[in-house]
């Protein structure tokens, strides 16, 4: 469970975040959405650490993240361009993040390598990979290490079809696992299986934080993409 309590964000004169109040319970998969500069990538930042939360607080199980820094080991993060050593093979590079993680996870999910089929070409170069096999090797080290809370930002740019299945497949079952699983995406028409709740964000704000359910009762609609832009053209009237 993350609980974002009176989060405010500055950078010199901007306010990237201000006054963020947010819960986020155990086996949901919450969509993080909104226009660019809205605050998702500060927010996710504030919430790995990368980020110094001076104003409000984030807690992680109930444990402020301002104390201990060891909560980010049950967080897997799937980055939206990942930047690995370019002369290191996938091989070398999986192996180098298990030999740093040595002491978190007694269990490793190999599920995605294996589905992505990664082991096969394990002696190719990270420089010499297509965007798409780099995003594989991002979502299996963000799954390998079986953490509670899984972020993944911009999770499908890149995938071809059937990577995009496999990975939403995967993201389905370990939310019915009990995991909490928070995306961020402009594709909002890839979230409709996927989605339990939608946080929508705009100039360091939430504007709308519901289940995906109550949106589309609210709105009358049958995909989330219709449910909010039903919601923003009320709201510019």
């Amino acid at each position: 469970m993350i609980e974002i309590k009176n989060l405010t964000k500055k950078f010199q004169k901007f306010t990237a975040l201000n006054g963020i109040d947010l819960s986020f319970e155990n086996g949901h998969s919450i969509a993080l959405i909104g226009p660019n500069g809205c605050g998702k990538t500060t927010m996710i930042k504030c919430i790995l650490g990368l980020n110094v939360v001076e104003e409000g607080d984030i807690l992680v199980d109930g444990k402020s993240v301002k104390d201990d820094y060891k909560y980010r080991e049950n967080i897997g993060y799937m980055p939206q361009i990942g930047r690995y050593p370019e002369n290191m093979t996938i091989e070398e590079t999986i192996k180098m993040i298990k030999d740093t993680r040595k002491n978190s996870s007694d269990y490793l999910d190999t599920e995605l390598l294996e589905a992505f089929e990664l082991e096969n070409i394990y002696g190719k170069k990270m420089r010499t990979l297509s965007g798409g096999t780099t995003q594989k090797v991002s979502a299996v080290l963000a799954f390998l290490f079986n953490p509670k809370v899984i972020i993944l930002d911009e999770p499908t740019a890149g995938l071809d079809p059937l990577a995009t299945e496999i990975l939403k497949n995967k993201i389905i079952k370990e939310k019915n696992k009990g995991k909490l699983i928070i995306i961020t995406s402009h594709l909002l028409s890839e979230l409709d299986d996927i989605i339990t709740e939608i946080v929508f964000m705009n100039e360091g704000k939430v504007v709308v934080h519901q289940s995906v359910e109550d949106l589309k009762k609210e709105t009358n609609t049958e995909k989330i993409s219709d449910g909010i832009i039903s919601i923003l053209k009320a709201m510019k009237k």
